[in-house]
């Protein structure tokens, strides 16, 4: 079993500008009244994000493409310490129990004080999947999002910015935007929650699921009647959510 810890760097250059660089216009007296103007600039950002990666022992055997799982970590886990993350979920089966998966695990680290429903932090997740997807051999149509708590924020928010890009997603105790889970109809959603969870009311999931069945969505919902706020122990030591994952393609899903 091979488990890798990385750092990543990546520029992303948002916008092209014809000129390569910010132009300015010298002043001028304006016309007055309103007039059809246009401007165009070049705008690069940085992002920068610590992450453990899991590769199977078979994945050198043969040339196939795999499955990928990104898990996002609860806001306990934040900070620069990568032996945080395996406190919880895949990361902590891995390190700890030695379990293996049939699937690229991508377990990044928020850094502390950020969340991972920020639009920064949605930022660098898409450019770590970018980056992953170009370095190894990943079958696009079978990525997997799940996460717990602030990573069940995280997933919402992931699936939400983009709906075309995974296979299936699992968010454990966490919230979304009931208007737009809308723009997820077409894709397979398991969520899960504790009945007495008193940090993430059982409320925000039953919302997103509500939303996501009133336009026809693929969606199920698990209440642990007698669990709090951890609801995520039992659901990722259950095997039947990755045969659930495996079942999904983003092909199928269209």
């Amino acid at each position: 079993m091979k488990r890798r810890t990385g750092i990543f760097f990546l520029i992303t250059i948002v916008m092209l500008c014809n000129a390569g660089c910010i132009t300015h216009s010298p002043l001028k007296t304006p016309d007055t009244g309103q007039h059809p103007q246009s401007f165009n600039t070049e705008v690069i950002k940085s992002v920068e994000v610590n992450y453990l990666l899991y590769i199977p022992d078979t994945y050198a055997v043969s040339q196939k493409k795999w499955p990928l799982i990104l898990f996002l970590h609860g806001a306990g886990e934040r900070g620069n310490n990568l032996k945080m993350v395996e406190m919880h979920g895949p990361p902590k089966q891995i390190a700890q129990e030695n379990k293996t998966f049939p699937f690229l695990v991508v377990s990044p680290q928020c850094p502390e004080d950020e969340w991972w429903s920020s639009g920064k932090q949605i930022d660098t997740l898409s450019a770590l999947l970018d980056h992953i997807v170009a370095t190894y051999r990943v079958d696009e149509d079978k990525i997997y999002v799940t996460g717990l708590s602030m990573g069940g924020f995280g997933t919402w928010r992931l699936a939400c910015e983009y709906p075309d890009r995974f296979a299936a997603i699992a968010p454990i105790c966490g919230r979304g935007d009931p208007y737009v889970a809308r723009a997820l109809p077409h894709l397979p959603v398991w969520v899960f929650h504790g009945a007495k969870d008193s940090v993430v009311p059982l409320q925000a999931s039953r919302e997103m699921v509500d939303a996501l069945k009133k336009v026809g969505g693929n969606v199920k919902f698990t209440v642990y009647p007698d669990a709090g706020h951890n609801s995520w122990s039992e659901t990722y030591n259950n095997p039947a959510l990755y045969q659930w994952f495996l079942k999904h393609t983003r092909s199928n899903n269209k």
